[in-house]
């Protein structure tokens, strides 16, 4: 009997495989990472020839690891960066144009047009979601106009458009299943999160044709088989497809409402079950599908915060401030507080709850004694203040008090950013061992739907590790750090203005 699920996880700076076993224990896997484009102040491009590449790559890297053949899989589950569009040619599978990616702000002026001229209460309405470039509407609409091969697609009937999970479907099976989940379609500005189907008046309001979109599935549901050769030989059900954020909370167990939990990767998404009804959302937070399984749909709401780990690698690649991890833990160790020194990394814009995309980044308060260690821990400690922004406003929002918050993502592997969020929030914060959680919420999906688990008890019973975070400061020290922040957030948005 087959006894394994391969998990891609497809994010925003590369592509890991998984081999995941019934015991929800990650016991293989292999990572490749993609290049970034910037080709002008704002955007943010990839290539999607590369990507699948690397989707191919390590997935025959994770089964050699983990000793397998292909007919040892149970599944291939899918789990992907959301909001980044895809336009391709259905005939030749070649895109049409780099990926526009969701940080890209490309488009803030169509969305500022658009909200002048009274469109974006029913957009919020009907999707959940403001007018913002962030999502993935306006990028296929800049494709259509500025790309000459995606109008000639279009007059032929050529023309296709995704984001990244049904591209990597659409090239997994060999162009025979053009599909996409709930969750990855309520990212798009043209999804109805209450009538589950993509919204024709949005499609045209957008400009994009509503023919070239996927198909939307349940994220358990049938998604087609392989049937690239050069990946596998054997042909493998594709199930347990669902946007990474929305991955991680079903993969930290964060069934009930109220529960919630924060990934920490290039941005970070605070995420908040609320049930299987949609909560009006407002002053920054947008609703979501959670996820949906057997057609029935779980809602949340989330708060967005466009730069949060991508702000390590700034101050990496670009100032040079260090090296490697066990370096900047060094200078960390050097530097126990940043000396007033704050970097609101507004590099694409604010998002929750500001959503300023004209917002620009900016290092603060530094005097003559501040040196590389402070810059380095005041980048950390500002992806703390972001989620603190983002739960204070969740918490208005939805009447509900946050009791803990669960952690996962790359950088939630770092102790000191975790204490420091701990103690900012004044909450406890409960880590995962498990670092990949999107992957696993992806497999448990892909396992409900294809009987490798019979229930979502049987996947609670499974042992989880946690390591727990209690708030050590005092109040009055938390508000005056608090309160730096936010002077610091009003002076790069006042520079903006």
């Amino acid at each position: 009997m087959d006894k394994f699920i391969l998990a891609i996880d497809q994010s925003t700076s590369g592509t890991k495989a998984l081999v995941v076993d019934k015991l929800g224990q990650i016991v293989a896997r292999s990572g490749e990472h993609h290049r970034q484009h910037y080709p002008a102040p704002g955007w943010v491009e990839h290539d999607p020839l590369e990507i699948y590449e690397n989707v191919k790559k390590t997935a025959r890297q994770a089964l050699r690891a983990a000793g397998l053949e292909p007919d040892g899989l149970a599944a291939i589950s899918i789990t992907n960066q959301r909001e980044t569009a895809v336009m391709w040619d259905r005939t030749t599978g070649q895109p049409v144009c780099p990926a526009i990616v969701w940080q890209c702000q490309r488009t803030a002026d169509v969305c500022s047009a658009l909200q002048s001229a009274g469109h974006e209460p029913g957009i919020r309405a009907r999707t959940g979601l403001m007018l913002d470039p962030y999502f993935s509407a306006t990028k296929w609409s800049w494709m259509l106009e500025h790309t000459a091969k995606a109008k000639e697609l279009h007059a032929e009937g050529r023309l296709l458009a995704g984001t990244i999970d049904s591209w990597i479907v659409w090239k997994l099976t060999r162009g025979k299943v053009h599909a996409t989940d709930y969750t990855n379609a309520s990212r798009t500005s043209l999804f109805n999160i209450h009538s589950l189907d993509w919204d024709e008046s949005l499609c045209r309001l957008f400009g994009v044709p509503r023919e070239t979109l996927p198909e939307v599935r349940s994220s358990d549901d049938g998604f087609g088989f392989t049937e690239d050769e050069e990946l596998f030989a054997a042909r493998i059900p594709i199930t347990g497809v669902i946007g990474d954020s929305q991955a991680a909370l079903f993969g930290q167990l964060c069934l009930e409402p109220g529960m919630a939990k924060a990934t920490y990767g290039t941005g970070t998404s605070v995420l908040m079950n609320v049930g299987d009804r949609p909560v009006a959302s407002g002053n920054g937070l947008v609703t979501a599908v959670a996820w949906g399984i057997g057609g029935k749909v779980t809602y949340a709401l989330e708060a967005i915060i466009r730069v949060s780990g991508d702000c390590i690698n700034w101050v990496r690649d670009h100032l040079g401030l260090f090296d490697s991890i066990e370096e900047m833990e060094r200078l960390l160790a050097e530097a126990p507080d940043s000396e007033g020194v704050y970097l609101v990394p507004a590099f694409v814009g604010l998002g929750a709850p500001y959503w300023d995309s004209k917002a620009r980044a900016a290092i603060v308060g530094m005097n003559r004694r501040t040196g590389k260690a402070h810059i380095i821990r005041a980048a950390l400690e500002s992806i703390a203040y972001q989620v603190c922004e983002a739960a204070e406003l969740m918490r208005s929002e939805s009447g509900i008090a946050l009791k803990k918050l669960h952690a996962d993502g790359g950088a939630s592997d770092n102790a000191i950013l975790m204490q420091f969020q701990a103690d900012m929030l004044d909450t406890p914060v409960a880590k995962s061992q498990v670092a990949e959680l999107s992957a696993l919420g992806s497999v448990y999906l892909a396992g409900l739907g294809i009987g490798f688990w019979r229930s979502i008890e049987d996947i609670a019973q499974q042992p989880r590790v946690y390591i727990r975070y209690e708030p050590a400061i005092e109040q009055e020290k938390r508000e005056r750090l608090y309160d730096g922040w936010k002077r610091a957030i009003a002076s790069v948005r006042r520079n903006a203005t």
